[in-house]
Order: structure tokens, then C-alpha cells, then sequence
């Protein structure tokens, strides 16, 4: 399948009666410390609190209803597991999340919350992805990926067709926060595919977790990797679907230290006055790194998630 940019517009057309529009926001302040004009795009407001209700609510609402009444099956840090919860639910099927055991004690009860049911491995995308094959096997559940599946990635390209609607111009640069690359993969392909949005597509990870930047660089998918960051949305491994339309359409990576992150959300939240999880402000803690990079420039960020456990704050 070659996924385009019809297909992002599909599924925006597919998935928008369900989900928030979400708003733009700015801050001179931020704007003045980076030297730059950033425009946020707060998904963090979104459904479930991420933009992952983009993805499982298309991947939902494209499936066969015989396929839905064996239920659906994922594997998730957090916010993936409580957006497939959600869009199940609205079609009333039933939903297992595989979760490393040292998930976020919010985002676990998130899928609780929205009716899914959890089932717990080790914080490995081996031990994850075995759990899930497992389970298929023995319950013939629709596996549903996190990011490797283009009806999700088509799904989280629509925050792209929603930010360019909003926008008056282009940006110079859209910052994209990456894991397993669903997120930036929709985006960039609207993007590059004259959707508009932006002049480049950069994609950002924190130092710990930058198996994505060390593919797109060494052009060989980087698949051993055990990320160690505190931004526990950004511990996923790059897909094999991702890595090849990140190859093809990303311009190019920043990186940013635990610090930076820290600095980045508490700036987010001082300035902007909403909360965000540490792997939303990675975009901003990139821009902290490299400011010079990013200078005299108009930027986007896509602040992707607000899920934290404000009684156990990372750092």
C-alpha cells in the first residue's frame, strides 16, 4: 500500500466527528527566549488526552464489523492503549492492552478507565510484541499496532490537515516528537505530499531514545535499542512501516538531553499555562538544544500528550 495523502484526508473526514479540533498556541515569552516564532498545536487536548485517539479512532472506525466483534488487541506505553479503549468502546467491542510493567500509573488506569483491559510484560518491545502474539493466537483478537499499521498512521496524519487549516502561511519547520514514528509518518507524508503545513519535517527524540535518529541517519532500522528517558511516550522502538516513510520524507532529526526535557515541560507549563508529559516538550527541549538551528525561524510544534502522574513526577 502506498499511503498518501487521500488517505490522511479520508480519515480526517472518517474520524472527525469523534475528536476535538484542537487549538493553536502561542507565547511571546518562548518565543523571545528561542529566538523563534513557534506555534503550538495542542493535542494534548485532545481525546484521551493524546493524539493517539487520531490513529485508534480511524483504525476503529475502518474495520469490518465482523472483524470487530472478535475484539482488538494492542501493545502500549500508555496513551495508544487508552485511545483504542476509547474508539472500541464507541463500537462497543472488547480491547486487551498489552503494558510494560513499568507503565505510567495514570495512563494504566486510563485504559481502565475507558473499559480495556490490561495485561502486563516487561518494559521490552520484544517482550510486548510476544505477549500480543500470543494472545492473538490463542483468542483471535484483531491485533491493532501502535504505529506500525497505516490506518493509525493515516489517522495521526490528520493533527497535519487540522494545523494547516488553522495556519496563515507556511511554516519553516514542523517539530515532530517521535517513538515508533506513527505520528511524524502521517505528517510527513501530508507534507511532502503538497499538503502544504510546512517547508521541513524534523523529527525530535530525547538523547536516551534516539533509535530513529540513528535509522535515519545510518539508513539501516535500528532495531536492538532499549530507549532510557523519562519520556515514557517515547520508548517505542521505530517501526518497519515508519522507518521507510521517515526515510523518504523526514529532513532531518534534533536531539535533546533529560535535562533539556525537564527545563521544556516546566516551561510549557509556566508559560503556556497547560499540562503536558515530558514527551511533548521534546519538540521545545530540541530547540533549547540548538537554538541557533531553529533562529529567526517559524515553527511548529505538535505538543502531542498531557497524560502525567502529577504524585510522581519523573524527575
Amino acid at each position: 500500500m502506498s499511503l498518501g495523502i487521500q488517505y490522511i484526508s479520508a480519515a480526517y473526514d472518517r474520524i472527525s466527528p469523534f475528536i476535538h479540533k484542537t487549538p493553536l498556541i502561542r507565547s511571546k515569552e518562548i518565543d523571545k527566549l528561542c529566538g523563534c516564532e513557534i506555534i503550538f498545536k495542542a493535542d494534548n487536548f485532545q481525546k484521551v488526552g493524546a493524539f493517539k485517539a487520531r490513529g485508534a479512532c480511524n483504525a476503529i472506525m475502518s474495520m469490518e464489523e465482523e472483524r470487530l466483534r472478535r475484539g482488538v488487541i494492542t501493545h502500549s506505553s500508555g496513551n495508544h492503549g487508552a485511545a483504542l479503549a476509547w474508539a472500541a468502546a464507541m463500537k462497543k467491542t472488547d480491547c486487551i492492552v498489552v503494558m510494560p510493567k513499568n507503565a505510567s500509573a495514570v495512563k494504566v488506569d486510563a485504559v481502565n478507565c475507558y473499559g480495556g483491559t490490561v495485561l502486563f510484560c516487561e518494559p521490552t518491545m520484544c517482550a510486548r510484541e510476544m505477549m500480543v502474539q500470543d494472545f492473538v493466537s490463542k483468542q483471535c483478537s484483531q491485533f491493532i499496532h501502535p504505529f506500525d499499521d497505516y490506518s493509525v498512521i493515516a489517522g495521526q496524519g490528520t493533527i497535519a490537515v487540522e494545523f494547516a487549516s488553522q495556519l496563515d502561511g507556511l511554516l519553516d519547520k514542523i517539530l515532530v516528537p517521535v517513538g515508533g514514528g506513527g505520528l511524524i509518518s502521517g505528517i510527513s507524508v501530508f507534507v511532502k505530499d503538497k499538503g502544504g503545513l510546512a517547508s521541513q519535517v524534523i523529527g525530535t527524540e530525547p538523547e536516551k531514545a534516539r533509535d530513529a535518529a540513528d535509522s535515519f541517519y545510518s539508513g539501516i532500522h535500528v532495531k536492538d535499542y532499549e530507549p532510557k528517558t523519562m519520556a515514557d511516550g517515547l520508548r517505542a522502538t521505530l517501526g518497519v512501516k515508519n522507518f521507510e516513510i521517515i526515510s523518504n520524507n523526514v529532513d532531518d532529526f534534533a536531539l535533546a538531553s533529560e535535562a533539556q526535557i525537564v527545563e521544556a515541560t516546566k516551561l510549557i507549563w509556566s508559560r503556556l499555562k497547560v499540562l503536558v508529559e515530558p514527551s511533548a516538550a521534546v519538540p521545545l527541549a530540541a530547540i533549547l538544544n540548538n537554538p541557533n538551528y531553529f533562529r529567526g525561524q517559524r515553527i511548529g510544534i505538535i505538543l502531542s500528550g498531557g497524560n502525567i502522574d502529577l504524585d510522581n513526577l519523573p524527575w
